[in-house]
């Protein structure tokens, strides 16, 4: 993966200025919100079931993060998805502790049939649970290597003909025939709640401007852990990470880009 490619779709972002309508949770609304504002993108927070349709119709993309469900909010999200689709704006799912209870894995598939996603996007237990219920989570956290859920990736993408983004130490996307494979991010990531929830929103407003997904879900986790390695030089703990990686969104520069870049 080039720089100048992940410096061209981070300025189409900020140019183009998409509305991304996030179904999201209650744990990560600001902080994702906030990350989207900062990277020149508008995000919008609606989930109640009697507005998500017309939402979707102003929309740039959806992105459907499961991490608090309730039946109303599953009934909104199936109902925005199937919009998004007559639409034919990108969809972004991003399931959340898929594993660990049957009905977070059963309402995820429930979300992937109701409307073929553009991305999903996981960490490895996440995505493997989606193509082997019997693969559990750790709450929402990961028990197993993004390497180890690439397979699963691959089977997914082909069945729904959709881009499989995995995060993790090493992040890997495929559409199930080419990978892309990132390094990069900070060891301090994982103890800030909702940055893989960050990831998600930010590569629901990359792939709303940009023709290639796969390079443009690339490019989402590239700048994810630009940012975060921008902010981890000034960062004392992961309270001042996260305050910092929303300035590193908003200043990221094209040699920020070349500088940190790893794939």
């Amino acid at each position: 993966m080039k720089a100048n490619q992940v410096w061209n779709d981070l300025k189409n972002v900020k140019d183009k200025g998409p509305l991304v309508h996030n179904i999201t949770n209650y744990v990560v609304m600001n902080t994702t919100a906030n990350a989207l504002l900062a990277i020149g993108a508008y995000p919008v927070m609606a989930h109640a079931v009697d507005e998500v349709e017309d939402m979707v119709t102003i929309a740039s993309s959806l992105v459907v993060n499961i991490g608090t469900l309730s039946p109303r909010w599953v009934d909104a999200m199936i109902k925005a998805i199937k919009a998004a689709k007559r639409k034919g704006i990108p969809i972004v799912i991003d399931p959340v502790g898929a594993g660990a209870t049957p009905y977070r894995t059963d309402t995820c598939l429930m979300l992937l049939s109701a409307g073929n996603p553009s991305v999903i996007r996981g960490n490895a237990s996440e995505i493997m649970a989606l193509e082997n219920a019997a693969v559990k989570t750790k709450g929402v956290d990961s028990t197993q290597s993004s390497e180890s859920a690439l397979d699963a990736a691959k089977v997914l993408a082909k069945k729904y003909h959709c881009i499989v983004s995995i995060s993790g130490k090493i992040d890997h996307l495929t559409d199930g025939n080419n990978v892309i494979t990132l390094e990069g991010g900070d060891d301090m990531m994982p103890k800030v709640t909702g940055l893989g929830c960050t990831a998600s929103a930010l590569t629901g407003a990359f792939v709303a401007v940009a023709e290639d997904k796969l390079q443009a879900a690339a490019s989402a986790m590239a700048v994810m852990g630009i940012a975060a390695e921008m902010a981890a030089e000034k960062a004392t703990g992961p309270g001042t990470l996260q305050l910092h990686m929303l300035d590193a969104f908003y200043n990221m520069s094209e040699d920020d880009v070349k500088k940190k870049l790893r794939s």
